[in-house]
């Protein structure tokens, strides 16, 4: 479980994050929507320690990310908005490298590493390096290694951007498994189709704070609106955020 209270975070004088405040239960998958530039990316990049807020608190699974960062790396699984991989290894070495790093001996990293290429459907290329990989082979690659740990808590930034239709509903599938596994599951997202298939409790951001948050039949109900689609739009009070 993932507990945010009261984030914020500058840059200079802009304020990426101001006053979020959100909560993400495990067995459950909470969307954070919202337009690029809202403050997602940062918020996702604060509980996972790359950034520090300047003021709020926020816990994963009752641990508090600034004053224990390795042990909240232990519990994450992590695909950032950055995929990051090595170019020059293959798909395998950049996940066993990952395993290695977490402390898994070989014998683990090669009993979940081939429970992921089952899984994700790696096997015709994960001894390939990942250069020149598709977008698809590469967010497998990006997950594969995210939960090379067997992570409980997984944050995933904008993970289906540039995926074709396939691979989008291959991706859908996977989350899912991972709901149904009791995981907790933070999917950053400005794709509207996504989180209406997807997404238990939805927290809407615009412009650094919480617009709206709450199942997608609350919003509705909250917005007035017939869709997701035009919810969004009436609670963050422009049509500046209708990217997808």
């Amino acid at each position: 479980m993932i507990e945010a209270r009261n984030l914020r975070k500058c840059f200079g004088k802009v304020v990426a994050v101001d006053d979020v405040s959100f909560r993400a239960e495990d067995g459950q998958i909470t969307g954070l929507l919202g337009p690029n530039g809202a403050g997602k990316t940062t918020t996702l990049r604060m509980l996972y320690t790359l950034l520090q807020p300047d003021s709020g608190e926020m816990t994963v699974d009752g641990i508090d990310p600034r004053r224990e960062p390795l042990a909240v790396k232990r519990r994450l699984g992590v695909v950032p908005d950055s995929r990051g991989l090595y170019d020059r290894l293959t798909a395998r070495e950049n996940v066993r490298y990952y395993g290695e790093l977490h402390g898994l001996d070989r014998a683990a990293i090669d009993t979940r590493l081939q429970e992921l290429i089952r899984v994700l459907d790696m096997g015709d290329f994960i001894d390939r390096r990942t250069q020149g990989f598709s977008q698809g082979q590469r967010v497998k690659v990006a997950i594969a290694r995210a939960m090379i740990h067997d992570p409980r808590t997984v944050l995933l930034d904008e993970p289906s951007n540039g995926l074709d239709v396939m691979s989008t509903r291959a991706l859908r599938g996977y989350l899912q498994e991972l709901r149904r596994e009791g995981r907790c599951v933070v999917l950053s997202t400005h794709i509207m189709q996504e989180v209406a298939a997807l997404c238990d409790r939805i927290v809407i951001i615009a412009r650094g704070r919480i617009a709206a948050e709450g199942t997608a039949d609350r919003l509705l109900a909250q917005s007035g609106a017939s869709t997701l689609e035009d919810a969004f739009v009436k609670l963050i009070g422009s049509d500046e955020g209708l990217l997808a």
